[in-house]
Formats: structure tokens, sequence, C-alpha cells
């Protein structure tokens, strides 16, 4: 959809443009920090014009929240050096309508101290084989990932999972909460993050857990060297739109 609205608006072609997503994301799943690149072969006088008429085609679901002119070797997924992600589940014995694309309803009772223990274990390097859904990626990459932070915020109803790290595979954040999940419902204890990792075997995970719904996951920010941000030379900073610091 992007795609289609930069090419309206440059009148340049999708091999002209050469749209790059940070991260890809799976139907129902979220997005507020999305970040992508395109090149144009000329340079815009006006950014927020663009700015205005790219939210004008899009339609209503999908909004640029932010454009900015960076350094023309900027690449928005190789140069990406961590991500945030948060998953919402809905604690109540009746789901909010209102939460229902943006959570995942639970109606159990969570022990929140035993999810918080098991989520620690998932702090540092560790080797994701086994809650790594099958991908071309994953097939062909080395699986051995840094997990920087893992919080779980209750504000109930609402439980947020907040996870942030260099990177992460097909359902990797899926698949962790729901792992977290049947620890906090007393069915499996927090150790049991750490045999799960060391079995480097996703059939096991499959035994004990189902892959979270896509609704409650959200791409929240991706982070990115200040260097590869800097506005271009002679490129005038007025022209710069900017909204929000992604």
């Amino acid at each position: 959809m992007i795609e289609d609205a930069l090419m309206k608006v440059t009148r340049c072609t999708r091999k002209d443009l050469l749209v790059v997503a940070a991260s890809r994301t799976d139907a129902g799943v979220h997005a507020w920090g999305q970040v992508a690149h395109f090149v144009t072969p000329f340079c815009f006088e006006r950014l927020d014009r663009l700015h205005l008429s790219l939210n004008g085609i899009l339609p209503q679901d999908i909004r640029i929240r932010e454009i900015a002119a960076a350094q023309p070797n900027f690449h928005a997924r190789y140069y990406a050096h961590k991500k945030m992600y948060h998953y919402t589940v809905y604690v109540a014995a009746v789901m909010d309508p209102c939460q229902r694309f943006y959570a995942w309803h639970v109606r159990e009772s969570l022990n929140i101290g035993a999810m918080t223990e098991a989520a620690q274990f998932f702090v540092g390097v560790h080797d994701f084989t086994t809650f790594a859904n099958s991908s071309k990626d994953s097939v062909q990459r080395d699986l051995a990932r840094e997990i920087l932070s893992f919080n779980i915020v209750d504000e109930a109803p609402i439980l947020r999972f907040e996870v942030e790290g260099t990177g992460f595979f097909y359902k990797q954040v899926r698949n962790m909460v729901s792992l977290l999940l049947e620890v906090g419902k007393g069915i499996l204890p927090p150790r049991s993050v750490c045999d799960l990792l060391a079995s480097h075997d996703r059939t096991k995970l499959a035994r004990v857990c189902v892959t979270a719904p896509p609704q409650g996951l959200c791409l929240i920010s991706v982070s990115y060297d200040e260097i590869f941000l800097a506005a271009p030379r002679k490129f005038h900073l007025e022209s710069t739109h900017h909204l929000h610091h992604v």
C-alpha cells in the first residue's frame, strides 16, 4: 500500500523506489514503529508536502508518522541494531470488544511473579531454534540472537509483555509469550524456559503451548546509530518533517 502511494506521488516505479522495511509483520500484527527507506532519482524541496500527500492517499489504518532524509547508504533492515515488541493480553472473564483487534483474551488468573521469573531466562544470547517457526530465513541463518530485556507490565486487566532484542525470528515473540502464559497458569515451572531453549527442538514447544495469536503483537520501535540518521550534506534541514522519533 505504501509503495502504491509512493508511486502515485513520485511517479517512480517500484524498481526505482526500492522500498525496504526494517521488519516483516504477519497478518493481524501491528506496527507502531515500523521503519522503511526508499530512494528517488531527484530531491524533494518539501518533505512535509510529501508527508501530507502520502497520508492523504493511504487507507485510514495506515499512517506515515515521520519522513526524514537519511545518509545514502542507510538501510532500514540491515542497519537496525535493536527492536522493541509489545504483546498485549487481556486478562478477564469477559473480553472488552474494543480490545479484540489488539489483545489476546485469557480468562484464567495468572501468576505475574512466576512469569517475570521465567521471562528473565530469555535475556542474553541464546539459540532460539525452539521458539522460531520455520521460514526461509531460519533455514539459512544462525538462530542465535540476544534478548536485551524482557519485562511484564501489569495494568489489569491489561497485561503487557515488553521485549527488546537485537533481532527476532518468525513468530519468536508470540511463541515466547505463549510459553510464559503456561507458566503463569501454573502448568509449567519458570525453569521450563531453560529446558526448552537447551533442547533446540521446535516440536517440544509445540507439545506444551500454541503460538499466541497475531493481534496482540505490535512492533514498537526500531533503533539505529545516529550517524545513519543524520541529514545528508547540502540537504535543507527545514525540509524534514519530524512528528515523532521512531
